[in-house]
């Protein structure tokens, strides 16, 4: 089992030993804690308004503004200008948009897309991907980077305001955790 960026094998030994151990105790599997859906327009403007509308309509939540953080003038962009939108869902929200987001890109992501504290992320080409989603001439086509952070019981204790601690390495989502879970339980091909 290599963790480097060339090249990561798993096998079907691995995920065993992987499910025994969450089998043993409840408190290792891990979970969903939040998906983060984000849209890049790179200008602000009418196109930035037409992304939150459309990811208004597809997440069910307000987005939030995000602005550039310096200038770039090959891109046009200045610092404090708005650039992009973003959503972060949680709970059955996030779960029943990550189950859209997998059928629009066939259920495969690529090994090299796990990072190795429990984290994926992928993007979606067109929102018209989506299943349900029908194509609007005046709003348009985008595309979307989503991002998904899992994490075990317990982590609310690295977040919460008295008594911070840190989490232990050992208690921390792996990317041989995060495959396997991807696999098991959304049904997901790791290619």
């Amino acid at each position: 089992m290599s963790l480097s960026r060339t090249k990561f094998v798993i096998d079907e030994s691995m995920m065993n030993e992987v499910l025994k151990k969450w089998s043993s105790n409840p408190m290792l599997k891990p979970r969903i804690a939040k998906v983060t859906v984000n849209i890049g327009v790179g200008e602000s403007g009418e196109r930035l308004q037409k992304a939150a509308k459309v990811l208004k309509d597809l997440t069910g939540q307000e987005p939030s503004i995000r602005y550039a953080r310096r200038t770039i003038k090959e891109f046009g962009i200045r610092k404090g200008e708005p650039i992009a939108v973003v959503v972060t869902l949680r709970g059955e929200r996030a779960r029943s948009f990550l189950e859209k987001a997998l059928e629009a890109i066939g259920r495969r992501i690529k090994a090299s897309s796990f990072d190795d504290y429990g984290n994926v992320s992928f993007g979606i080409r067109e929102h018209i991907m989506l299943p349900g989603v029908k194509y609007d001439p005046n709003i348009g086509v985008f595309g979307m980077d989503v991002a998904v952070t899992l994490e075990r019981p317990g982590f609310r204790v690295m977040r919460r305001r008295r008594r911070k601690s840190r989490i232990p390495r050992r208690h921390r989502v792996s990317k041989l955790e995060a495959i396997t879970y991807f696999i098991k339980e959304l049904n997901v091909r790791v290619v």
